[in-house]
């Protein structure tokens, strides 16, 4: 199931960026950390707070698409993720931009001894600061909906609160 999870997701990620070929296209590969909150309901319930961590690459395309993939990892619940994501950027200031997305992929969790790798899907909003040419900064709030139920133990959410830096080559 996992290397179905994986090719699956690399998958999406690989045909939503096909007409980046064919444009103005700057890719970027990044990594990121932040505060993670997953809503965990039933009889093995627990605190769902907890440090995530982010490695990502991906394309900006005519200065207002971006698409990406990102692989996260959370401790508490053992979570691997993999999302294939698209924003779209606004322009605000010189070297900022504001975006809006939506986000889809697999989300590998293990609560109270039970693995299970089920779909998530959701959206995100941020802001982007272009330090150069090569480096920029995103602050991201993501909010995804989990399909995680086990052992009458079910993940109905989560939320991510992210600060990342991608390198543009």
């Amino acid at each position: 199931m996992k290397k179905l999870a994986v090719i699956s997701t690399i998958t999406l990620a690989s045909v939503v960026a096909m007409p980046a070929f064919a444009a103005d296209t700057d890719w970027f590969v990044g990594a990121g950390v932040g505060y993670q909150e997953d809503s965990i309901k039933g009889d093995s319930a627990q605190n769902g707070e907890d440090a995530t961590y982010q490695l990502r690459g991906g394309a900006i395309i005519n200065d207002h698409h971006r698409v990406m993939g990102t692989y996260s990892y959370m401790d508490k619940s053992s979570q691997n993720m993999f999302l294939a994501s698209y924003d779209y950027l606004v322009p605000v200031a010189q070297q900022v931009n504001l975006f809006a997305g939506v986000s889809a992929g697999v989300a590998d969790s293990k609560i109270a001894g039970e693995s299970s790798s089920d779909f998530v899907w959701g959206g995100q909003v941020g802001a982007m600061y272009e330090i150069n040419d090569n480096w920029s900064t995103d602050l991201t709030y993501r909010y995804l909906d989990q399909d995680y139920s086990e052992n009458n133990t079910k993940i109905d959410y989560s939320q991510q609160v992210v600060l990342s830096v991608d390198y543009k080559f």
